[in-house]
């Protein structure tokens, strides 16, 4: 077999087994793909694959925390315009909190911080696919969350 055979081969098992929504950690994706026959598999391969493809970790249906594709979530991916992976931005009196897809939210949150205090932000703190953004003394949460939505033509 020609080993662009078995590159696509191995791509394909690996991206089945994240659809399953069930492997939490990279040995047990090593494992599960070492069943399917790819003896010669490692965890830094594993790794590297996950990489590669945008791999996240995710909560599943059952909340487990497991490695599944952004294309398989219908999430955007890091080449989508930042926009796309904004699914929701709201504030209160002290802060603004935006929601996005799984994975994007450091993406996001960078950016913010880049912008720092010129722009009225105070800090930024981000998870997985959520961030809190403060405002500076003197800026309202309203306005700095009308700002974050102009920035990412949002739509309120």
């Amino acid at each position: 077999m020609r080993n662009s055979d078995k590159q696509d081969r191995l791509t394909k098992a690996f991206k089945s087994i994240l659809k399953d929504e069930k492997f939490s950690s990279q040995s047990e994706i090593v494992d599960a793909l070492k069943l399917q026959g790819f003896d010669h598999i490692n965890q830094s391969k594993v790794s590297r694959m996950l990489t590669k493809f945008g791999a996240v970790r995710t909560r599943n249906a059952k909340m487990e925390m497991v490695y599944c594709l952004p294309v398989e979530l219908g999430v955007p991916t890091v080449n989508s315009p930042l926009k796309d992976l904004i699914m929701e931005v709201d504030f209160n009196d002290s802060l603004i909190v935006i929601h996005t897809g799984p994975g994007a939210a450091q993406l996001i949150a960078r950016l913010l911080d880049s912008l720092g205090k010129t722009e009225g932000i105070l800090g930024v703190v981000a998870g997985d696919d959520t961030i809190f953004v403060t405002p500076t003394q003197g800026t309202t949460t309203e306005k700095l969350f009308n700002s974050i939505c102009d920035l990412f033509d949002y739509i309120r």
